[in-house]
């Protein structure tokens, strides 16, 4: 989720989010790490939109922080469409990383998914902005993969886990760190759609959710 912001006379649309991390294996260095990925991959594109006529660049700007307290109620209560909260924990119980919705700003991370050059954050921003999973996942033949392609993506052999592996058996599928965002991603925001009020609108919708420790059901 975001705000964003049309600056006519430089012909820009910026997006600005926060990412406010909680849980136990949330630090300020893999804050730090999370932030860059996702605005070094959403800004690399460089692709340009259509609102009235005109043509605009997107920008985003990612800004992150860690909560050693976070209360539910912190959450609940937010009206700021910036702010996206995400629990980062070294389990979940669904074993892998997860958005409340698309269009959402709540979460939450599995460590194991966040290594460096993942891509796992940037995939999970653009489901916070409104994006889903493409319907087809054989892009084979179709070169770099797109940010919102998921796990299990049948791709070319260069972006598959072990090159060697024939496609779809264990190895022969999409590894996350060969998705970059495309133009095409961008131009599936729609930001043209959005409700502009003046020169703001909102991306995505507050869901606002807390998550609880899922090692608390593991333990149970």
């Amino acid at each position: 989720m975001g705000a964003a912001e049309l600056d006519a006379h430089n012909r820009t649309i910026t997006i600005h989010s926060h990412f406010i991390f909680y849980g136990s294996a949330a630090t300020p260095q893999l804050a730090e790490q999370l932030r860059d990925e996702v605005e070094t991959l959403w800004n690399e594109p460089k692709a340009q939109v259509e609102i009235g006529r005109l043509l605009f660049t997107p920008q985003f700007r990612i800004t992150a922080s860690v909560a050693d307290q976070m209360l539910d109620i912190d959450i609940y209560q937010n009206t700021d469409p910036r702010n996206n909260y995400f629990r980062i924990e070294n389990f979940a119980a669904t074993n892998i990383s997860f958005v409340d919705g698309l269009g959402c700003n709540s979460g939450y991370f599995l460590l194991e998914n966040l290594y460096a050059g993942s891509t796992t954050a940037a995939h999970e921003y653009g489901h916070t902005l409104g994006l889903d999973h493409p319907e087809e996942l054989d892009i084979r033949g179709k070169g770099t993969p797109g940010i919102m392609y998921p796990r299990g993506t049948l791709v070319d052999p260069q972006y598959q886990y072990d090159p060697l592996v024939p496609a779809g058996q264990k190895g022969g599928t999409l590894h996350p760190m060969h998705r970059r965002v495309l133009p095409a991603d961008i131009r599936a925001l729609r930001l043209h759609r959005l409700r502009w009020q003046g020169n703001s609108a909102v991306v995505g919708d507050f869901t606002n959710v807390y998550h609880d420790n899922h090692t608390s059901y593991h333990m149970g």
